[in-house]
Parts: structure tokens; C-alpha cells; sequence
């Protein structure tokens, strides 16, 4: 699926509480309330509901991983386990969107020598965000890791040579009565991008991702059951070899823009159209992910994707500027784009945390937000953080406003919550984005988190509002 226009889309919010607006804001300033911040450092279980009702007809919940792995741990534990996690994309992501440079030899030792507190990858887990959908006939329903960069759907499958622990029983083809296996010569098998062995006559998949986890196995066609859709022959990997940090998730549903994703195989079912809206941290609440023409709401602002074709899995999105307190940092826009050779750009991912900008964008950005700080008491750095403070005893802060401009005048600017994040539960907070070693630009699920966002990929465009959640 080839996503033709370039650009993307952006949203004003102006308050810390739920408007957004598309006008100039009447203040560069708002206020974080801190206690609040603080207390969703706590973990909150979610309420179980009913899969079959109370959902729209393409509609399902979207879970934060800490709501459905609520282990005994302090907030600064999984704080830094996120940032470990997130070092790994990362790392993962410059490497596959590098690999037409030379810079791929170098970030990785980079952005290494950030985790040098990393632990095992099997005791971190993957993934960010999670939905719950059914699969084959009749449903079995799993938690499924969400990905906006990956092209492929899959699952954990009986008999198992090799598989992670996960929270519901290992799917078990045997049980399904839509379960079909896939020829080596067909149609289906041949849009992989890898040239895989066939597996006695099963067409074979593998999937590697940046921090060692791995799936292998042989596709099938199979039902999948979403809100209260059910969608016939959808091609998934079943995976007979999975290496795990999947933190319960049975696999992983593909958002990408390529054509074995979940979205490109609904195709005209959906319009190559999906929206979501990422929970925020600490509220108890879920989020949620919706396909269709309906998840594109009247009053969004619509901004142009920009199609990479080196890498046509990727949203990519044309950022042209930051502000902070309402003033451009004096920055280059062609730090920002998107070269010749499919390095670089800007790309929107639900798999990554923390926003990265190139270093030299950082900085300036970081040295302008500091400038208008000078109120608050700062703390020392954490992790990959290089800028926090010290808000314990405070109830509020006024912080200068953060905003990402775009190639055709869009801005949007963050909730303080979205920007300043709680690195502990005694009052540390910090900076909430970190350097790039590389030229690539990467918009993370923190800064995404409460605003409605919404892809167009058959008209290639990403829209955002006009409304929280």
C-alpha cells in the first residue's frame, strides 16, 4: 500500500485538560499538576468487559502493558524498564531505516552506550500497547502486541517446539475450524519479503525484531475476530518458534503500511483507514483502536503522509519546526527530511516511547525549554534523560508550552503531562524526549498519549482530534 501525499497533520492543544483547539493559544504557559501526575505513578487494574458487547462494529480496547502486568513494582522501576525497552527499538529502528548509510555502524554503539543499566531482554519484555481479539472458530481471544511499524500478523500456535510464557492458553490450529494452511505457491506466500523455506509444503515466515525477540513458523488463513467484526482469511503467521518478551501477548498485530499488515489485508473492507487513541499512563482507563471510514473524525486537521519507498511500512510525517513558550527554536527544517535515499525523516511510531530528534536539534530544543525553567529546581539526570527537576512538595508548575510545527503551518502543541513525565513517585520529572544519533526523527506513544489519531492510508493522510480521550 503505497502512501502517496507528503506530509502530516497536526492539532493545537491549548489546555492541560480535555479541548483542543485549531486557534492561537492566549497563553505560552500551562500548568502540570504535579500531586495528579504523581498519583498515577500508582497502578490502577482494569474493569473486565463483556468482548461481545458494548463495542462498536470495528472498535476494541487498547491497553497499556502496565495495566494487564500488574507485578508488585515501584513507578521507578518500570520507568526505567520502559527506557530500557525503548533503547532497544530504538536501536532496532535506526538500524532497519538506516541501512542504505553507513550510520547504521554507528548507532548502534550510541544509542548502546545509553542502557548501560540494561537487563535481560527476556525479564523486560516487548511491546507498549495491547489489544484483545478474538481468533479463529470459534474465538479464542488474546492479547495481541500493537505495532504501527510492522507488516505482519501473528500468534503463538500449538504444537509448540519453542515459546514464551504468555497470559492465555497457547492457540491451538487443531480447535479452529477456519484455520487453513497456506501453499508455498500462493499468492499469499509470495507477498512476504523474505524468501522463507517451506515447511512440508507449508509456506514458512520469520520475523526478527531489534531486541532479539523473534517469531518463526508457517502462515495460515484464519478468522480474526475484532469489536464485533468478524473477518474471514486473514493471512497470519503461526509461530511454532518464538523467542519472548512479549510480556503475555499471544504475538502481534501489524498496523503497518505494507500489504500483509492487518490494515493493508482489510483493504476496501476499511478504506486503508484506523484510528487510535493511546491511553494515558496511570489513569486505569483503556484506550482504544477502531477501523473504518468512521474512525476518521469531522473537525480533524489533516495533514499529508509523506511515502518512503525504501521503507513503505513506515508513517512518515513532515515536521518543519519546534517552539517552546511559543518561540521557533533556531533549528534547520531540513534537519527534518526525509532524504533521497529513504534515511532520515520523521516517523510516527506506537512502538517507541520517547520522542527522538536529531542531536543537534535536541540540543538547541532542550537549551531553549531549560531557558524558560529557571523556576524550578532541577534534579539529576535519569537514564537517557538529560534534563529533570525536582517537584517534590509542589501541587503545581507553570511550564512553557511545547510545540511541534509542521511543512504546512500545522502546530501542535503537547499537554504539559505529555512532556514532562514522572521518572519516580517522589517527585522527579524530566524532559520527556532524548537525542538522535542518527538523522532519523521518531514521534513516540508518550507524546501521542490522549490524542486521537487517526490514518488515512488510501488517501495518505494522518489526522489528529478533534478530540482527547
Amino acid at each position: 500500500m503505497l502512501l502517496q501525499f507528503p506530509l502530516l497533520i497536526l492539532i493545537l492543544i491549548t489546555t492541560l485538560t480535555t479541548s483542543i483547539s485549531f486557534s492561537t493559544p492566549l497563553s505560552y504557559f500551562q500548568h502540570l499538576n504535579v500531586e495528579n501526575a504523581i498519583s498515577e505513578t500508582k497502578l490502577k487494574p482494569l474493569k473486565q468487559q463483556n468482548h461481545n458487547t458494548q463495542q462498536p462494529q470495528w472498535k476494541t480496547k487498547l491497553f497499556h502493558r502496565d495495566n494487564i502486568n500488574l507485578k508488585k513494582t515501584t513507578h521507578k522501576t518500570r520507568f526505567i524498564s520502559r527506557i530500557n525497552r525503548d533503547i532497544k527499538r530504538v536501536t532496532f529502528l535506526l538500524n532497519r531505516l538506516n541501512k542504505n548509510t553507513q550510520e547504521q555502524q554507528t548507532t548502534t554503539a550510541t544509542e548502546a552506550s545509553f542502557g548501560s543499566d540494561v537487563v535481560s531482554g527476556t525479564e523486560e519484555g516487548s511491546g507498549e500497547y495491547f489489544v484483545r481479539i478474538g481468533i479463529g472458530s470459534p474465538a479464542i481471544y488474546q492479547y495481541m502486541v500493537i505495532d504501527s511499524g510492522s507488516d505482519i500478523v501473528w500468534i503463538q500456535c500449538e504444537p509448540c517446539d519453542q515459546c514464551y510464557n504468555q497470559t492465555d492458553p497457547i492457540f491451538n490450529p487443531a480447535t479452529s475450524a477456519s484455520f487453513i494452511g497456506v501453499a508455498c505457491s500462493s499468492n499469499v506466500c509470495n507477498q512476504l519479503d523474505d524468501d522463507v523455506a517451506c515447511r512440508k509444503g507449508r509456506c514458512g515466515y520469520q520475523v526478527a525484531y531489534g531486541d532479539g525477540s523473534y517469531t518463526k513458523g508457517t502462515l495460515a488463513l484464519e478468522t480474526i475476530t475484532i469489536g464485533r467484526t468478524v473477518i474471514q482469511d486473514t493471512a497470519i503467521g503461526c509461530g511454532h518458534w518464538n523467542e519472548g518478551m512479549f510480556v503475555g501477548a499471544a504475538g502481534l498485530l501489524g498496523l503497518g503500511g505494507g500489504p500483509m499488515s492487518f490494515v493493508g489485508q482489510l483493504g476496501a473492507q476499511t478504506g486503508g483507514a484506523f484510528g487510535y487513541c493511546l491511553v494515558s499512563r496511570g489513569t486505569g482507563s483503556s484506550g482504544s483502536l477502531e477501523f473504518g471510514r468512521q474512525a476518521m473524525p469531522v473537525g480533524a486537521m489533516w495533514v499529508p503522509l509523506i511515502h518512503n519507498p525504501f521503507y513503505p511500512s513506515f508513517y512518515y510525517v513532515s515536521l518543519s519546526g519546534l517552539a517552546v513558550g511559543g518561540i521557533r527554536v533556531p533549528i534547520s527544517e531540513q534537519i527534518f527530511q526525509l532524504t533521497d535515499i529513504g534515511t532520515g525523516g520523521v516517523v510516527m511510531d506506537t512502538g517507541t516511547a520517547i520522542t527522538r530528534l536529531p542531536t543537534v536539534a535536541y540540543n538547541a530544543f532542550r537549551d531553549a525549554f531549560i531557558a524558560q525553567t529557571t523556576n524550578l529546581p532541577r534534579a539529576p539526570g535519569v537514564s537517557i534523560f538529560d534534563t529533570c527537576y525536582d517537584l517534590n512538595g509542589f501541587v503545581t508548575v507553570r511550564v512553557p508550552t511545547v510545540s511541534f510545527y509542521f511543512s504546512g503551518g500545522q502546530i501542535l502543541t503537547f499537554p504539559a503531562r505529555n512532556f514532562l513525565i514522572p521518572a519516580d513517585d517522589v517527585g522527579t520529572f524530566c524532559f520527556a524526549f532524548a537525542p538522535s544519533p542518527s538523522g532519523l526523527s521518531i514521534i513516540g506513544n508518550i507524546q501521542q498519549e490522549g490524542i486521537q489519531v487517526s490514518i488515512d492510508g488510501t488517501n495518505g493522510f494522518v489526522g489528529f482530534g478533534p478530540n482527547v480521550c
